[in-house]
């Protein structure tokens, strides 16, 4: 799975369930929890600035607990967006809290590095995730770029969309189809527009 149900349905729920039984969310769970949702959706819109800085409030909040494992799992999602956008590195963030990280943390950490495995879930993000990771492997094909393309368009995520068409745009250019790779440029003009 390219995110783990504890990652990906959200993070507030995620943040929610480890706070110590509480029925109600504490002020640094509702506060991480809605930074994160606003830093995948800036990020997906190509708002950098305004995504780091949604991403900072969020680590800020968790650092509070003094929880390495909250911190280690939000570098996780940050991860993961960055890989649904096909932007590879390895996970610094995630990297210098490894010593705080649980068991599903770090093989989820093995997986967006490309040495681990995971079923696919079924919602956009993680399928996404999945054709990252693949792309990163060197084992995606053409329908599964395809199918990533239509995923990020679908959800109107305009920076992994830009990126999936910019794969499938070299893609046709390397195999000397030129007609398809300009309707492609034509298509990441009318984004970038």
């Amino acid at each position: 799975m390219a995110l783990p149900a504890r990652f990906r349905d959200s993070l507030a729920l995620t943040l929610v369930a480890a706070a110590c039984g509480s029925t109600q969310p504490l002020d640094w769970q509702a506060n991480a929890a809605s930074a994160m949702q606003s830093f995948q959706r800036h990020y997906f819109s190509g708002e950098t600035a305004t995504a780091e800085a949604e991403f900072k409030s969020a680590r800020t909040e968790l650092a509070r607990t003094g929880r390495a494992d909250l911190v280690a799992r939000a570098e996780l999602v940050r991860c993961a967006v960055r890989t649904a956008s096909l932007e590879f590195d390895e996970c610094p963030g995630f990297e210098a809290l490894r010593y705080g990280a649980r068991p599903e943390e770090l093989a989820y950490a093995d997986y967006l590095a490309g040495r681990g495995r995971h079923s696919v879930g079924d919602d956009p993000l993680s399928r996404l995730v999945a054709a990252g990771v693949s792309l990163k492997r060197g084992s995606i094909d053409p329908a599964g770029i395809s199918a990533a393309v239509d995923v990020a368009s679908a959800q109107g995520w305009r920076r992994p969309l830009l990126a999936w068409l910019g794969v499938q745009e070299k893609r046709a250019a390397d195999a000397g189809d030129s007609e398809t790779a300009a309707r492609i440029r034509r298509r990441i003009d009318l984004i970038s527009g």
